[in-house]
């Protein structure tokens, strides 16, 4: 019997009660979701003065991971920006570069950071670490070309939502455990983090109840694995698997209160203070998995938003005052 739920926030339960949902995933459905268009990508950036290029760098397996780099106008971008190395989510099964790119072009609005979003392979065509290694790839020529690019190698913040905030999470503890590159802080916005989906709330949203369900999640990570049993699992690939937390750069943690990630998100934060690190975490009331892609507009998704602003300037403020000598004025070039 499926548990108790919270329930969700009256404005967004109101929003979500005319929109058509996914009510469960197979090869057939997925099949449908990766024909949808991309995100349109040109109208976010139209009232924007942004310079934008598109590289490629070279996996490990020398498959090319294209890369696209949103900066602000030359005239406006200093010699040492932030950057944002943004990972997009979609549950390691759909999804590109462009999605939820909305997010980090707010930090390029506001802080004018340099935003760099990846675009890792998709399970079940590529398994195991190929996509945390795809994107720690990028994450590498990101930190090899700062002074290309005009960043600061000291205030690169990895971030991602959903299955790209896991991601994020395995990004950063790989680069922990490489010694290389340096991340300054992580943005985990309702992380998938735990393949073994066995928690409270994975529970409460199950058998069609939530946005993004544990059966969805399960079809997710039976993509992403594989082959492998559960004692052959990477910490990279399952971040809620690894033993230590400790030496990881600041995080930031959100979730709702009404969805599956809910528990592992919350736990990852309660491991990370354990280990003697830095979290800041925010349990949304009500709020869904999504909530705030699908509705920005709404007032929790408005405040969640601010929210997270408001800390990526905290963040890159204190980074700034540590390394005065990385800053720089204007670039005239």
């Amino acid at each position: 019997m499926t548990p108790p739920r919270p329930s969700l926030d009256p404005e967004l339960r109101e929003l979500l009660a005319g929109m058509p949902l996914v009510r469960g995933l197979d090869a057939e459905v997925l099949a449908e979701l990766r024909r949808l268009p991309s995100a349109p990508v040109e109208s976010l950036l139209e009232h924007r003065r942004v310079e934008r290029r598109e590289v490629t760098v070279s996996a490990e397996d020398g498959a090319r991971i294209p890369l696209s780099v949103f900066g602000p106008a030359r005239t406006g971008r200093t010699a040492s920006a932030p950057c944002v190395y943004w990972i997009h989510g979609g549950g390691m099964i759909v999804g590109d570069r462009f999605a939820q790119l909305d997010i980090p072009l707010e930090w390029l609005d506001r802080f004018g950071a340099v935003v760099v979003s990846v675009d890792y392979r998709l399970a079940p065509e590529a398994t195991g670490t190929t996509l945390v290694d795809d994107c720690y790839q990028g994450l590498l020529w990101v930190a090899g070309h700062a002074a290309e690019l005009g960043v600061d190698p000291a205030r690169i913040v990895v971030a991602g939502a959903s299955a790209g905030g896991g991601l994020a999470a395995g990004v950063t503890l790989l680069a922990r455990d490489l010694g290389t590159p340096a991340v300054a802080a992580q943005m985990l916005i309702c992380p998938m983090l735990d393949h073994r989906n066995a928690s409270v709330s994975s529970r409460q949203y199950s058998g069609g109840h939530g946005v993004w369900t544990a059966e969805m999640n399960a079809f997710g990570w039976r993509a992403v694995l594989g082959d492998l049993t559960d004692d052959q699992v990477p910490a990279y690939v399952s971040p809620a698997l690894a033993e230590d937390l400790s030496a990881l750069p600041t995080a930031y943690i959100d979730t709702g209160s009404a969805e599956v990630f809910r528990d592992e998100d919350t736990d990852y934060a309660r491991r990370i203070w354990a280990a003697g690190g830095q979290a800041e975490l925010h349990v949304w009331a009500g709020g869904f998995h999504g909530f705030d892609t699908l509705y920005p507009q709404a007032r929790i998704s408005v405040s969640a938003r601010r929210t997270r602003t408001d800390w990526v300037g905290r963040v890159l403020s204190a980074d700034a005052a540590r390394h005065p000598a990385a800053q720089g004025t204007s670039d005239a070039s």
